[in-house]
């Protein structure tokens, strides 16, 4: 990511604070009252040095030990505001960032998400978004706090003369400006790749979780251990030159305020010899440098951090900004189902044409059946029925109408897609069934189980309908989860019922149960099935064979 890149990203981010404007504003005050009275409490204690030796302060000595009995209490309620404050425009921050996340990835999928590693979405939606807290509870406010304070620090010691007012300001520019900057620029693309390569690693580790059964079954735990472990290794490494850099940033940090008060020291020796401040000029400012480094300390440490969080922030927002392949439609008049139709369709997945000139028509009271080897595209004809992707040329059309022009509502309503690859939820069989209509009685999951010809299994389970499923249905068969997701699409009820593969881990029996239900199902409706086997094409009132259309642009 370049210089200019960044600088969006971080603009970007700081329009999102754009709604808690007053709670920043608030935090940047709290914070730096709450500086300034920590940094004028050893201030004060050097007006008592020279109260002691008889130097007229303008202050009493009882007056300057309340000013610093009030202003040690002050520091803690300050310093405690400032930082709940500033947690909660991060962590308010940080929920809605969520929401836009969880809402661009709705649009996203499923087209923009299919192949996409799952490991690296959910590094993206955990830590990356995480990690923004550092940018909202600790940049934002710590950078115009250091601005603010370190400007009035500023203007107090030139007060005693404007060299020493010059010579804190340059102290300040070196440790809280060019120092976060030179290390910003040493770290380089550091961290992009760090952040790039723990969504890699993650995904790593959730397909090598899924996949134990296999990993162990073929002896290939000792080689995929050893791949985790490259890329832990090479993270860490990365990790490690990072904390370095971090080190050597507060190596320096320490060193150049030690030099600042050194310059200090000295410029202080030479304007109290030769007349130009009196003690008083000599010792405060000295204090008062000594006590103000507090602020951007805290800034000299973001020329690592940041990046970590630039880079975080580029991927939260690459998802938010990602244009899905088929927006929401809305405001047209809702339609029923009227018998659906492809017209001279063509596909192409970038280069690779998969459907080429494809066209069929799907009437009510039927069941068309969808032939074809594996590849020749009969998966993506269902998912353009749904709008899942929008065709390169043709048209796709429900009622007569083009799919682009449906309301997505409606068009979710009319029509049931069933996958070759049943989602299971880690839920109850009942709520896992349920996603098919959300306000389904008892007796309607019941009734749709049947139909699936999977009630009489359900029923044997000790917690029947209530039973949890498990991670991704582990707890079920092939044959079980594809009876569920049967029993979704009946409990859906839609008049176009699409189904990709729906026997396919059947046995005979329940296959014949189930075709039997279909054959009943599709009185009023419409059924487009795709499968491989004979046995379910036997109840289609039609088929249709597809061919292969692949080939490159």
């Amino acid at each position: 990511m370049n210089k200019t890149s960044k600088i969006k990203v971080l603009l970007r981010m700081l329009v999102l604070v754009k709604p808690l404007t007053g709670f920043m504003a608030l935090a940047v005050c709290l914070g730096t009252f709450g500086f300034l009275t920590a940094q004028f409490i050893p201030i004060l204690g050097g007006y008592v040095v020279l109260t002691g030796l008889g130097y007229d302060t303008g202050l009493k000595f009882g007056t300057i030990v309340l000013l610093l009995v009030l202003f040690a209490l002050l520091r803690s309620v300050f310093r405690f505001s400032e930082q709940r404050t500033n947690h909660y425009i991060a962590f308010t921050l940080l929920a809605i960032i969520r929401d836009k996340v969880f809402k661009a990835l709705r649009r996203l999928c499923p087209a923009k998400l299919e192949g996409r590693d799952k490991g690296d979405l959910i590094s993206l939606i955990t830590s990356d978004v995480e990690l923004l807290e550092v940018f909202y509870a600790h940049t934002i406010s710590p950078i115009c706090i250091a601005i603010i304070t370190e400007m009035i620090m500023c203007f107090f010691i030139g007060s005693f003369h404007p060299m020493l007012g010059f010579v804190a300001l340059a102290a300040f520019m070196i440790v809280g400006v060019v120092l976060p900057l030179l290390i910003s620029k040493r770290s380089g693309t550091l961290g992009d790749d760090l952040r790039g390569e723990l969504g890699e690693l993650s995904a790593h580790m959730l397909e090598s979780i899924r996949g134990i059964d296999e990993i162990q079954q073929y002896h290939h735990g000792e080689s995929r251990l050893k791949e985790i472990s490259d890329k832990t290794n090479a993270l860490s490494l990365k990790q490690s030159v990072l904390n370095k850099l971090t080190g050597t940033n507060i190596a320096l940090a320490n060193t150049l305020i030690w030099l600042s008060d050194i310059v200090m020291l000295c410029v202080c020796y030479y304007l109290y010899f030769s007349g130009e401040i009196g003690f008083d000029g000599f010792l405060i400012p000295m204090i008062a440098l000594m006590s103000s480094f507090g602020p951007v300390t805290a800034l000299s440490a973001l020329g690592t951090t940041i990046q970590s969080t630039v880079a975080s922030g580029a991927r939260v927002l690459a998802i938010i900004d990602e244009k899905p392949e088929t927006e929401d439609v809305f405001g047209y008049e809702d339609i029923s189902f009227d018998g659906a139709k492809a017209d001279k369709v063509s596909f192409s997945y970038e280069d690779e044409i998969v459907l080429d000139d494809i066209s069929m028509e799907i009437n009510k009271n039927e069941i068309v059946g969808i032939v074809g080897p594996s590849g020749c595209g009969k998966s993506t004809l269902l998912k353009l029925f749904m709008r899942f992707w929008m065709t390169k040329e043709g048209q796709i059309s429900v009622s007569g109408k083009n799919v682009e022009n449906i309301n997505t509502v409606n068009l979710r309503d009319i029509e049931s897609y069933m996958t070759q690859e049943t989602q299971i939820f880690k839920d109850t069989i009942a709520g896992n069934i349920r996603i098919g209509k959300l306000d389904a009685t008892d007796e309607e999951v019941v009734e749709a189980c049947k139909r699936a010809s999977i009630h009489d299994f359900i029923m044997t389970l000790p917690k029947g309908y209530d039973t949890e499923v498990g991670e991704l249905g582990s707890t079920l068969s092939g044959g079980e989860r594809q009876r569920i997701g049967l029993a979704r699409a009946f409990l859906h009820d839609a008049p176009f019922m699409l189904l990709d593969e729906p026997t396919s881990s059947l046995d005979s029996l329940n296959e014949a149960i189930i075709l039997k239900a279909l054959k009943e199902y599709s009185k009023n409706k419409a059924v487009l099935i795709v499968s491989h086997r004979p046995s379910t094409m036997c109840i289609a009132d039609r088929t249709i064979s597809m061919e292969p259309a692949h080939r490159m642009v």
